[in-house]
């Protein structure tokens, strides 16, 4: 087995971001606020009280092996309050690839100080602001790098916003990096080959979030469809896929809560929401604590660790609806599970190799290139994304939309995305 080895850490608060390159006649939505439950941090047990997913899925069990030390987590979203009290030392460094932002990724941009990119990073890694108070994340001793975007009209590409922050993320030690976007469309430009075999070929664990029907994504999209990548569906309280507060496509890896959640929002304060947005940073988190209690596993690995502990919701494994089940931590951290030798979820690298010569001109570079990050050139049709959540209070719709070309869902099926519907579940 692979043991990752981890470059050399630039997460200094004055790390600036790369030269951006703007592309102009885009418009871009972003999820604006959620309202807060009060105009100051709710009390401090109403916050952590209602955060049932701490014992019903596993996490404070896992907390008896690892609580994520030494594992870092890259939040590619709106930017991280790291001034709010849950999330006090969390945030070790960052970036902003919009060209708005502040150099270290920590000034939540949008609408009023949009609050999506600090709820995410409470769910994944936040202290909470005492032993029994404020939001805690799923790996409260792991590490965050704040990467900020801005999608709006006169921002520049979302497509390259999202490839840019991926890059950097890889170049700047993260393990683990936390989308809770989508491009409301299967497809997704070649600059995301790029970026995310450079995750790849980095051995980078990549979870996506699949989307939300709520907020007019009904079918998952990418980046959750890219071969490789951990797509999250949502669950209710009941352990029931969401009507609402998740997408359903058959790339779904695992469900986790995606109704009744509670973050923290910039300025101290805390709101409710819902949406996979919610879902993913909780098992971009369990991840964490699966790559602190087995250091010797690579990015396939840790995906291997958390589908194959999952707990079924159906008869069928994998479900086209639940994926390999619902997350379980204590069981992806402690349980017996054989060693894969590739990731169950497919190769991009494999997948690109295999399609994107089929598009226009063929592929320059042999596969060991592609698997280095190397191709074909950046798309240039830009591409819309939406942060997906659904704030509760009040509900708010994601402004998503769509430009770019389209692949087929049958070129999906060839690639090998749609092989793990029946590929078989590790014992």
């Amino acid at each position: 087995m692979r043991v990752r080895a981890r470059p050399a850490r630039l997460l200094t608060r004055a790390r600036t971001t790369a030269t951006l390159v703007a592309v102009a006649g885009l418009a871009l939505g972003l999820v604006t606020a959620a309202a807060p439950l009060t105009a100051a941090p709710a009390a401090a047990d109403a916050v952590r009280d209602r955060q049932y997913w701490l014992d019903e899925y596993g996490i404070r069990e896992a907390w008896q092996v690892t609580r994520g030390e030494g594992v870092v987590i890259a939040v590619i979203d709106s930017g991280v309050d790291a001034r709010h009290p849950d999330l006090a030392g969390a945030v070790i460094g960052g970036t902003d690839v919009s060209g708005r932002g502040n150099e270290t990724g920590t000034l939540p941009l949008g609408p009023g100080g949009i609050t999506h990119g600090t709820m995410v990073a409470s769910l994944a890694a936040g202290r909470g602001s005492g032993p029994a108070s404020g939001v805690i994340g799923a790996a409260p001793a792991a590490s965050i790098l704040s990467i900020s975007l801005a999608f709006g009209p006169g921002e520049r590409s979302g497509d390259d916003q999202v490839a840019e922050g991926v890059r950097w993320a890889v170049d700047n030690g993260a393990d683990i990096i936390s989308l809770s976007l989508t491009r409301n469309q299967l497809d997704w430009p070649t600059s995301w080959d790029d970026a995310f075999l450079h995750a790849e070929a980095n051995d980078v664990v990549v979870i996506a979030a699949a989307g939300n029907r709520g907020n007019g994504t009904e079918q998952v999209s990418a980046p959750a469809t890219m071969p490789g990548v951990l797509a999250v569906g949502g669950v209710d309280r009941a352990g029931r896929a969401s009507d609402n507060a998740s997408s359903q496509g058959i790339t779904i890896g695992v469900m986790a809560p995606s109704e009744g959640l509670i973050g923290a929002t910039p300025g101290g304060g805390h709101s409710s929401w819902q949406g996979t947005s919610g879902a993913t940073p909780i098992v971009a988190g369990i991840a964490a604590l699966v790559r602190a209690a087995h250091p010797e596993l690579d990015a396939a690995g840790v995906i291997n660790r958390i589908i194959s502990t999952a707990r079924p919701a159906t008869a069928t494994v994998p479900d086209p609806l639940y994926g390999y089940g619902l997350i379980d931590a204590a069981a992806a951290v402690s349980a017996d599970v054989p060693a894969v030798d590739e990731n169950p979820l497919g190769s991009l690298a494999d997948w690109v190799e295999l399609h994107r010569r089929a598009d226009a001109e063929p592929l320059a570079g042999s596969l060991p290139q592609l698997r280095a990050g190397l191709g074909r050139g950046a798309d240039e049709t830009g591409g819309m994304l939406g942060l997906g959540s659904a704030p509760l209070e009040p509900v708010i719709p994601t402004l998503l939309i769509v430009s770019g070309t389209g692949t087929a869902l049958a070129v999906l099926a060839a690639a090998g995305v749609l092989r793990f519907v029946t590929r078989p579940r590790s014992q």
